[in-house]
């Protein structure tokens, strides 16, 4: 394995130093994975990690995964970890907090380096695949080092603690926008589970008119009688006026039954409907309800307006 963090003072770097102090030198890799190591530095602490991450991808890669494809945005501020397709940042390196870098000489492929996470203040060793460029971007690294190195210098001391603090806002946005994402997720199952319980308003139950044990509307002297359509679709006829009744009225009075007579009518029957023998005799009888009948001495009066017996 091979340092990058040797300054020297005829160094030739690959890049100008306004690539990487106002922009960032991006680089697509294949990333292995990351694990914890017990120092912050040292060829045999990352060798032991390339070892361990190169067996648990043979394993992976005999289940069917392959591996992922990342792409490196390296700059003074730190190496950020992308999504290559999506462009989502997946992990977001600050410079001072990377304490080793290094590249495999019989490797060409392999490079690693350590940093420390910012939430469990663990070692984390980040080890990537790369066809042919491990050594170049060990080197843009070193390079971005030795830039930040020389503005620490110009600055103070207090670029730092700006980087520090931007680094913390930058952390605090990445949270903010993966919080907001699983909310919008679990706001559209939410929508989608109120339009399947959502009825719609023409089989509402509230809507249909109460009927009886029947199944029959009850009738309320309050409610007035609407017409049903007729059973062939059509418009149920308008409500007859009282001229239309009484006509209908007289006409079935005009009727005869199936014998040929007029059919008995007690409104309309008098005296001159019946021959006069038997009118006489109804005479007589009425005449005898209305004077009393005597029965064993007791007197019996049909008469409704005297109301006794």
């Amino acid at each position: 394995m091979n340092r990058a963090f040797n300054r020297k003072k005829d160094k030739s770097w690959m890049h100008t130093p306004e690539a990487l102090a106002k922009h960032f030198i991006a680089y697509n890799v294949k990333f292995l994975g990351h694990t914890e190591v017990d120092q912050p530095k040292g060829t045999e602490v990352v060798k032991d990690a390339v070892r361990k991450l190169k067996f648990q991808r043979h394993i992976k890669k005999s289940e069917g995964q392959k591996i992922p494809k990342v792409e490196l945005q390296i700059s003074i501020y730190g190496v950020k970890i992308l999504d290559s397709k999506s462009k989502e940042v997946q992990y977001n390196c600050q410079l001072h907090r990377i304490s080793f870098c290094a590249d495999d000489k019989t490797d060409k492929r392999i490079f690693t380096f350590i940093c420390k996470d910012s939430e469990s203040n663990k070692h984390l060793c980040y080890v990537f695949d790369s066809e042919k460029c491990a050594e170049e971007i060990t080197l843009t690294i070193g390079q971005a080092f030795d830039l930040a190195y020389k503005k620490f210098l110009e600055s103070g001391g207090k670029d730092v603690e700006t980087r520090k603090q931007i680094g913390g806002l930058q952390k605090r946005i990445q949270d903010l926008e993966a919080e907001n994402s699983e909310l919008k997720k679990q706001l559209q199952v939410l929508e989608e589970q109120l339009m399947i319980a959502q009825v719609p308003p023409g089989n509402s139950m509230s809507s249909k008119t109460p009927t009886d044990i029947f199944d029959m509307v009850p009738f309320s002297p309050m409610t007035p009688l609407v017409p049903l359509p007729a059973s062939n679709g059509s418009a149920p006829p308008p409500p007859a006026t009282p001229s239309e009744i009484s006509s209908y009225i007289m006409d079935v009075r005009s009727r005869r039954d199936l014998f040929g007579a007029e059919p008995f009518d007690p409104f309309t029957c008098g005296a001159a409907d019946f021959p006069p023998d038997i009118q006489s005799k109804l005479d007589e009888m009425q005449e005898g309800f209305k004077m009393g009948l005597t029965v064993e001495g007791t007197v019996f009066s049909l008469d409704p307006l005297e109301g006794r017996c």
